[in-house]
């Protein structure tokens, strides 16, 4: 009998979705068509403006000014502020959320979004009964209170630290697990030898390769940092991938360099290119992270978004996986003292990265996701409309 899984993301950065996807891949590998998954962002289909936009509102809030998105992350990030805020939400938008369930059934529901997690579970708990609700957290450490609603029914979190913040968050321990972040399985069943890889895309097998990535949007000083390293005149090969930032491509395109350089645009080969790869530099977003971390590549960090990034960096560096040198300048000089190490040095830091990884964790989190299918519907607490109104206005109050 098929079962119906809902999950919510919105595309505010590429990691909420990858994650989704993952999981999705994931149990129709495991459960074929007995898994009828959908995947919906929410925010873009459903809300009203300005919060439909955010998908557009968070890149260019980044790119202007992360100091202040940084600002805004940790402002908001007390028990207090987060469900009040949460609670204010669902009060104003109410019969859009309730839109979603009714639009959408399902046996379970999964959020991989910290801003649909407690809004969508107040209206769940509007009904006399609900679905299951799943929570997956797509940040390794720093994890904003957002994401930790106690009445979730289970918490998957990728770290330790991202456990912790559950339990400072007044979430039971039995309803938190660790999966680790969910990577696509095709991303780890895609990986090649090395020289299998560089055969494929055309790149000179005997150099030290280094990848440049910026993520999906090309974000980051990922043109300067690309310079610095072509200033050290090493002997390596360079690649930079600018994403779907157009004008970055054509700089890079016309700038003269010192090594070898290969310039792509926006790609979903990444399995091919990291398996090329020696090395990556690459900015602090835990999908990007992730991946890097089952290729086995030793991790130079570029550039983080305060806040919600910031204890992925930190996260990778207690573990030994990674470095944050912390300007474009820093990057360069990073870049030519591992180059000087040689590949022996660079195979001794990608030992490191490997012990970090989980590449079956999509697996892991597809398996608790299909056993609360088989759940049904959970009786809720339900009381009038007016009662609860009354209830969060009170939670409110100083």
């Amino acid at each position: 009998m098929s079962k119906r899984i809902l999950i919510l993301m919105s595309d505010t950065g590429g990691g909420h979705r990858a994650v989704a996807t993952a999981m999705r891949d994931a149990l129709i590998i495991e459960h074929g068509d007995e898994a009828q998954v959908e995947i919906l962002d929410g925010l873009r289909e459903y809300t009203p403006a300005p919060m439909k936009y955010a998908p557009e509102i968070y890149p260019a809030w980044v790119a202007r000014n992360k100091a202040s998105w940084g600002y805004a992350h940790n402002i908001t990030d007390t028990k207090v502020r987060a469900r009040s805020i949460m609670r204010t939400t669902y009060i104003t938008m109410a019969r859009y959320f309730k839109r979603i369930l009714e639009d959408h059934p399902a046996d379970v529901i999964v959020s991989t979004h910290p801003v649909l997690v407690s809004p969508i579970l107040d209206a769940l708990m509007s009904y006399k009964e609900r679905q299951p609700f799943i929570t997956c957290v797509t940040d390794y450490a720093s994890t904003h209170f957002f994401w930790y609603d106690p009445r979730a029914d289970r918490i998957l979190v990728p770290s330790k630290p991202a456990l912790d913040r559950g339990l400072l968050a007044d979430v039971p321990a039995d309803k938190l697990k660790i999966t680790g972040l969910p990577v696509n399985p095709s991303f780890a069943q895609q990986l090649l030898t090395r020289d299998e890889a560089r055969t494929r895309l055309g790149w000179l097998q005997d150099k030290i390769t280094v990848l440049l990535l910026g993520g999906g949007e090309g974000m980051g000083p990922l043109y300067e940092m690309a310079r610095e390293i072509n200033s050290h005149k090493l002997d390596i090969q360079l690649v930079v991938v600018a994403g779907k930032n157009k004008r970055l491509k054509s700089r890079l395109e016309t700038a003269e360099w010192n090594q070898p350089t290969w310039i792509y645009p926006f790609t979903r080969d990444m399995p091919t290119l990291m398996s090329a790869a020696d090395l990556l530099v690459t900015k602090a977003g835990a999908a990007s992270i992730t991946e890097g971390l089952v290729a086995g590549l030793p991790m130079i960090i570029s550039d983080v978004i305060p806040g919600q990034e910031t204890g992925n960096v930190e996260y990778l560096l207690k573990m030994g996986a990674g470095v944050y040198p912390g300007t474009p300048d820093g990057v360069g000089r990073t870049v030519k003292a591992w180059v000087g190490e040689g590949q022996q040095g660079l195979l001794r830091r990608a030992q490191a990265s490997r012990a970090v990884a989980v590449p079956d964790s999509a697996f892991t989190a597809a398996t608790e996701i299909w056993e609360w299918t088989k759940v049904g519907k959970i009786p809720t607490d339900r009381r009038n409309l007016r009662s609860r109104i009354e209830e969060i206005r009170s939670s409110l109050m100083p």
